[in-house]
């Protein structure tokens, strides 16, 4: 049976970072107490992405807590990965579940209750819903309400994090939504001390009272 806990869900982002940092800063976030990891690589070679993958998914080993690979199921497969998050112009859940196995977490993006409901009938453990605010992140994004995540929220019965530019300063709008857990991208990768940034956006995220762990 899968076990996670999404509650402090890491996404990274090696831009401007030399290797040697980028793996620090993933060990230091680790270290804060990160519940679960994504590793995000949008411009890498499948080589690049399969050998940076297979560095962090060593130290995430150390700690215990779970790798998902971004888009890739090819580069999840490779590394022995936990899981794989998919968008919608990735492959197909259904598809990466056939080839993945039924204990691997396979996580999905949706924006809206449909897209939210298909990606639960088609195999997805929990969605990753926003952007709740603009974010400084390659990834293009659109704004979704906190009306839209409180509604997929009640539409599911998997784990549902929010997404998109939150930090420990402004998670107040997320108060009152059963969501499982928050993403946090640059709120971590950019700080000075992402050990501190992690404990503390983990104590704000606990004051929200999120779901707990899921299996």
């Amino acid at each position: 049976m899968k076990k996670f806990d999404t509650s402090l869900y890491f996404i990274t982002d090696s831009t401007g970072f030399t290797e040697e940092e980028f793996l620090f800063r993933v060990e230091q976030a680790l270290k804060g107490g990160v519940t679960i990891l994504q590793l995000r690589e949008k411009e890498k070679s499948t080589r690049e992405y399969i050998e940076l993958a297979e560095k962090v998914h060593n130290i995430t080993r150390k700690y215990n807590v779970p790798l998902i690979i971004d888009d890739r199921v090819d580069v999840a497969l490779a590394v022995g990965a936990q899981g794989v998050h998919l968008g919608a112009s990735d492959m197909p859940i259904a598809a990466a579940r056939r080839l993945m196995g039924d204990d691997k977490i396979i996580g999905a993006t949706a924006k809206t209750v449909l897209r939210a409901k298909q990606a639960y009938e088609q195999g997805a453990d929990y969605l990753g819903v926003g952007a709740i605010y603009p974010t400084t992140t390659k990834v293009v994004t659109v704004l979704t309400p906190t009306e839209t995540l409180d509604a997929i929220t009640k539409a599911v019965p998997i784990p549902v994090n929010a997404i998109g530019g939150l930090n420990k300063d402004n998670l107040d709008i997320l108060k009152g939504i059963g969501i499982a857990g928050i993403c946090a991208v640059s709120a971590v990768m950019k700080a000075d001390d992402p050990e501190k940034a992690v404990r503390e956006l983990k104590e704000r995220v606990g004051e929200l009272k999120v779901k707990g762990t899921f299996e």
